[in-house]
């Protein structure tokens, strides 16, 4: 986490060093905002759920991450606090291997839904048109369980509950708008399987999925 904060800080520095200081002169970051978002989305099993004893056994499942979001922030001189909201899906799902192996996580067969997070940040103005800021909130994931009679697909809904944490940097390119790179953690640690007729709806039981998820957004402030 340390390596990727470094990592973002010096993109940030790189921006700022290309764009000329009069071109723009220092932005309110205080309103409302609206952002379209994509990225890289992978699913792990977490280490209470892992396969330790066959390192051949990929574990997870990756995709494309893309989704909006909303937020509200207050600016307090160099630092700006703010509310934030986001739904997302993706296009991470279980397959097999040209083997004919199983890749799982810990979930079974399973494509990824929806994403609702909603949470706080906090940042730093590094630049007075850059941002460094970290994030943190509830996130509730929905992973489609598939399953098959020979003939039809089925689909039973796992709800994920978790924590999110998060880093990112943000350039306001004008007065309304923006552009961000953050890194997003996810761990969830409890689950129900909702919608079906094959289990019992809102049993809870305990679950250990990690996801971690590069994002970026474009955005307006109002």
């Amino acid at each position: 986490m340390k390596k990727l904060i470094s990592t973002l800080a010096a993109g940030a520095a790189i921006a700022t060093v290309a764009t000329p200081a009069m071109a723009q002169s220092a932005p309110d970051w205080t309103g409302a905002h609206v952002e379209a978002l994509v990225g890289y989305d992978i699913s792990r099993a977490g280490s209470d759920s892992d396969d330790d004893l066959n390192d051949q056994n990929d574990q997870s499942i990756d995709g494309l991450a893309y989704g909006a979001g909303i937020g509200y922030d207050y600016d307090f001189g160099n630092v700006v606090l703010g509310v934030e909201g986001q739904y997302t899906d993706s296009t991470a799902k279980t397959e097999y291997s040209d083997g004919g192996d199983f890749e799982g996580f810990g979930l079974g067969r399973v494509d990824t839904g929806r994403d609702l997070y909603a949470g706080v940040r906090a940042g730093y103005k590094v630049q007075p048109d850059v941002l460094a800021y970290v994030k943190g909130g509830y996130t509730n994931a929905r992973y489609n369980v598939l399953s098959t009679d020979g003939e039809t697909e089925l689909k039973d809904n796992i709800d994920a509950d978790g924590y999110r944490l998060g880093a990112g940097v943000e350039y306001a390119m004008t007065d309304h708008t923006f552009a961000k790179l953050e890194y997003d953690y996810s761990n969830y640690s409890e689950a129900e399987i909702n919608d079906t007729d094959t289990f019992a709806d809102g049993d809870r039981y305990d679950i250990d999925t990690d996801r971690h998820q590069i994002m970026a957004g474009f955005g307006y402030r109002f």
